[in-house]
């Protein structure tokens, strides 16, 4: 209570305290305290000040306090909220980076089996046409080995007669077959070595 009455006590001074400020021998009539009007106006202008900084300082500023406190809190809690579902998602973008390395990992290795199971059964399939073309080539052989033969056995005779024939032409006289048999026979032995 004190303290009011000696806010209101230098409110009331002040008028006093201020000289009147004069122009060019003039007062302005806004500083003119002798006028009863200015004392009124200035007195009613102090207990709006006091009434207004006293309703402030113990209503409007708490107020303000509070709304200002409860919004650093709603804050707070958003900040933690967002700080936890950030490190869930870091958690979960962890979890779905080893997940598509363990994909990644896994299909690689069935690619690697599946180019192995590949590239066997390709081994197999060629030692199975290389076998095969083996036994082709080794009937092929045989079959010319006995057609050789065979043409070898059909043009012996031929080969005596046509000897026979020459052998007369050039010396006039017919050779004896079992005598031009083995020349014949020895022939063909080095033709085939050959």
């Amino acid at each position: 209570m004190s303290r009011r009455l000696a806010a209101i006590a230098a409110f009331s001074l002040v008028p006093a305290l201020i000289p009147s400020i004069s122009m060019a021998g003039q007062t302005m009539p806004q500083m003119d305290f002798k006028n009863p009007l200015t004392l009124d106006q200035v007195g009613w202008m102090a207990v709006i000040l006091i009434v207004l900084y006293f309703t402030l300082s113990r209503w409007g500023l708490p107020q303000i306090g509070k709304v200002l406190a409860h919004r650093e809190g709603v804050i707070s809690a958003d900040l933690e909220a967002a700080h936890a579902a950030k490190a869930q998602a870091d958690q979960t973008v962890a979890a779905l980076k080893r997940t598509i390395n363990d994909a990644r990992n896994a299909a690689q290795a069935e690619i690697a089996e599946a180019v192995t199971k590949a590239k066997a059964a390709a081994r197999a399939a060629a030692a199975a046409q290389a076998a095969a073309t083996d036994a082709e080539i080794a009937k092929s052989e045989a079959e010319i080995a006995t057609a050789r033969n065979a043409a070898l056995a059909a043009i012996k005779p031929v080969a005596a007669d046509t000897a026979a024939v020459i052998l007369s032409k050039l010396t006039g006289k017919t050779p004896d077959t079992a005598e031009l048999a083995p020349e014949i026979d020895s022939a063909f032995a080095a033709g085939q070595a050959a």
